[in-house]
């Protein structure tokens, strides 16, 4: 009987599973009480008229009706968090009335593009850890009237903000120390500090004040892959200048700086980083020629609007190509400084191998005046007539030591005798043609003739 009450701990965890998903409350209640991560993801809410204009919205995940679509994305943390994790933060934010299969599909790594529960999904999110620069996902969920975006940090130029904030639209001014962060003088302009020029250098597109509207869904999905492709374009900018910047380091540096680089690795790592952005161009490779073709069969997807994923699609490919040349420059660079840290190797073995050959026949005469035998020669301590015999063994020593030093030298003496030699030849040469030539000058000069030439 009491074999018969009891129930499997794991009957009763789904039902409570159950019950807490099926419970009688309305969706907004219900996701505002299963808020469990407040503040780790950011959120943006958006609704459009279709005309042109945006609004900003409260989250509620509704779609639009009539010409109006409405647009949320959300930013995950660029931490050390697990994927599990960061599907918890997905869960927490869009459930309901997103299902499990929808959360799956936006947060799992690796390319993918289909169709889940009548939406279009795609994602381009590369399986390397978040905290690094050169980690990107990018997941999207379409619908006729709503899109539904989640990238792993802050994706330059993919929000909208009101007309009239944009920094680029502003006169600039040249910075002075008598001018503060931000300050406006008459007829001057506002001021632009120097890192701010050089962030705005490695940028390849506006600010988010000067992006156009879009009037559709069409518009709104080659927005978001657009962004992707400027923020991909941003991170290879950088690449470039920084390795412009260690090459002129490299050429202006010493033992010392290259040495660092050696042991800081620092190649090796911009080759990892190049190889990992190539993973992320890979797989938008894969990724958006299916997005086009799936959209080209949705009336509400617009015909501009496939001209431009096909543009979008040739202008990866062309970052492909420009990825691959840093990489082999990279190769290139770390190659150059192999080859330098071999040469420094073979310096060092040469100048051992010069000091065992000098040392090498000095220890074999040592070697044979130390046996204990019978018959060396000046090695009897008390005979008068041998007294010479240290000196003898040490002038022995240096006539071996010269000779050694002679066959090291002479290759170098003969190289400049011969040089030396060929130099005397051409001179006199030249010294014998010039007065032949000389000769027959005057001659000709003194008969009023012409030179043959």
């Amino acid at each position: 009987m009491d074999l018969a009450q009891e129930e499997p701990a794991g009957d009763g965890e789904m039902e409570e599973l159950v019950r807490v998903s099926t419970a009688n409350i309305p969706n907004g209640e219900n996701h505002l009480q299963r808020t469990h991560f407040p503040g780790m993801v950011r959120k943006k809410a958006y609704i459009f008229d279709g005309l042109g204009n945006y609004y900003n919205k409260e989250w509620d995940l509704a779609e639009g009706s009539g010409q109006e679509f409405c647009w949320y994305h959300v930013e995950l943390p660029k931490g050390k968090q697990k994927l599990s994790q960061s599907a918890q933060y997905l869960i927490d934010v869009l459930c309901p009335p997103l299902k499990l299969q929808d959360i799956l599909s936006l947060v799992s790594n690796g390319p993918f593009c289909g169709h889940v529960d009548g939406a279009l999904v795609f994602r381009v999110n590369s399986p390397g850890p978040p905290s690094s620069n050169f980690t990107f996902r990018l997941a999207a969920r379409v619908t006729e009237n709503s899109v539904i975006t989640i990238s792993l940090g802050r994706v330059p130029r993919l929000g909208f903000s009101p007309v009239g904030q944009s920094l680029l639209s502003e006169i600039p001014s040249i910075e002075s120390p008598s001018y503060h962060r931000g300050e406006r003088n008459e007829g001057s302009g506002i001021v632009i500090r120097e890192h701010v020029l050089e962030f705005l250098l490695t940028m390849n597109h506006s600010e988010e004040a000067d992006n156009p509207v879009p009037k559709s869904v069409s518009n709104l999905v080659v927005h978001i892959i657009d962004t992707h492709m400027d923020h991909l374009q941003d991170v290879v900018t950088k690449l470039e200048m920084e390795l412009d910047s260690v090459e002129l380091e490299l050429d202006r540096g010493g033992f010392a700086l290259k040495k660092e680089m050696l042991d800081d690795r620092r190649f090796p790592k911009m080759h990892l980083n190049l190889q990992r952005l190539l993973q992320v161009i890979a797989h938008g490779e894969q990724v958006f020629p299916r997005v086009k073709e799936k959209c080209s069969s949705k009336h509400w997807f617009a015909s501009e609007d496939i001209g431009s994923l096909e543009e979008l699609i040739g202008r990866l490919r062309r970052l492909k190509e420009n990825v691959g040349f840093l990489a082999n420059r990279v190769t290139a660079i770390q190659a150059g400084l192999d080859s330098w840290q071999s040469e420094q190797i073979n310096r060092k073995l040469y100048y051992l191998s010069f000091l065992s050959i000098i040392f090498l026949p000095l220890s074999v005469i040592t070697g044979v005046f130390g046996m204990n035998v019978g018959g060396v020669p000046w090695t009897v301590q008390k005979d008068p007539a041998l007294k010479d015999g240290f000196r003898n063994v040490m002038g022995l020593c240096l006539v071996m030591l010269l000779l050694v030093l002679l066959c090291f030298i002479f290759p170098v003496l003969y190289s400049r005798l011969t040089a030396w030699l060929r130099r005397r030849s051409l001179k006199r040469t030249w010294s014998h043609n010039r007065r032949s030539f000389l000769k027959r000058t005057i001659g000709l000069q003194e008969r009023g003739g012409y030179l043959r030439i």
